[in-house]
């Protein structure tokens, strides 16, 4: 026994600082928040058992609250859906044959991605400004009436979203482009020698097999969606606008822990925020997966 263990020590020791740091940075605060979501505390003072009355209250007494989930489903819905098509699109003309200088192209659309969102909210800020934005400028000159992006409680939703949609679709086309890159020319060879048209070999030979990576991108896009914090945080400010139509789950949260020193009210808020993307990435799951032994 101390023989193995001598054995395996040096291994073992050597990723250790990894399961020590995920323990005090990872595991500790998870299971802290759930403990702290059963009692009252203000960060500071004496914690206060109250049981199930933060998440009663949460559910029942918290208009803000439901505000912030409808809130975060709309901004979501009006999101991923064209930002995980317009990927797919993308990564089509990528992977064409006829495409020049594709390494370059991949690069201009993932270069969103990692270019601060900070600096990119502050951007698209000027872009939406109600008085001297660019795109009610654009509307002035071609005489359309103006849109108050920021105050109105509909089209804060869609600058938000315009400003995902920009940020993450070069960054799903580059997973799709992985994607149909791995599948055998073969098979589309075989296809046309069959007949099949290309409307017929996208259906029945891309679609299923790409299958398994567009239920990735949907459940990251879902876990994404359902955390978004730094959009409308920078572009509306964190009490969500004047009419906390960009009020989100997460702002709402940081609002109730650092703004109300409500901590474990807040605690509570992320624990339900936990189970809504638990469900919904369950059901995008059973969604995108129907079929897929047929």
């Amino acid at each position: 026994m101390m023989k193995a263990l001598k054995q395996y020590a040096a291994p073992y020791l050597m990723i250790s600082p990894f399961y020590l740091l995920f323990i005090v940075f990872g595991l500790f605060p998870i299971l802290f928040s759930l403990y702290l979501a059963f009692h009252a505390w203000d960060g500071l003072g004496q914690m206060e058992f109250v049981g199930l009355r933060n998440f009663r209250n949460l559910l029942t007494d918290d208009p803000d609250f439901w505000n912030s989930v409808g809130n975060t489903f709309i901004i979501w819905f009006l999101s991923t859906l064209p930002q995980l098509f317009l990927a797919l699109v993308v990564a089509f003309l990528l992977n064409a044959s006829f495409m020049r200088f594709k390494n370059t192209f991949r690069a201009i659309f993932f270069l969103p991605n990692i270019t601060s969102i900070v600096a990119v909210s502050i951007i698209f800020g000027s872009f939406f400004g109600a008085q001297f934005g660019l795109l009610n400028g654009l509307f002035s000159a071609i005489g359309l009436p103006t849109i108050d992006w920021i105050n109105d409680t509909f089209w804060v939703k869609v600058a938000i979203s315009l400003m995902v949609i920009w940020r993450w679709t070069g960054y799903n086309a580059i997973i799709y482009l992985a994607g149909l890159q791995s599948i055998s020319g073969d098979l589309y060879e075989a296809a046309t020698i069959d007949g099949a048209s290309r409307p017929q070999q996208f259906f029945y030979i891309t679609l299923p097999l790409l299958r398994p990576i567009i239920l990735f991108t949907v459940i990251l896009s879902t876990i994404g969606g359902m955390q978004l914090f730094t959009e409308p945080a920078i572009l509306v400010g964190l009490s969500g606008g004047a009419t906390k139509g960009g009020l989100t789950l997460v702002l709402y949260l940081y609002n109730q822990a650092f703004g109300n020193h409500l901590f474990g009210y807040a605690s509570a808020i992320a624990w339900m925020l936990f189970l809504i993307i638990a469900v919904f990435s369950f059901l995008n799951w059973k969604f995108v997966s129907r079929g897929e032994g047929i």
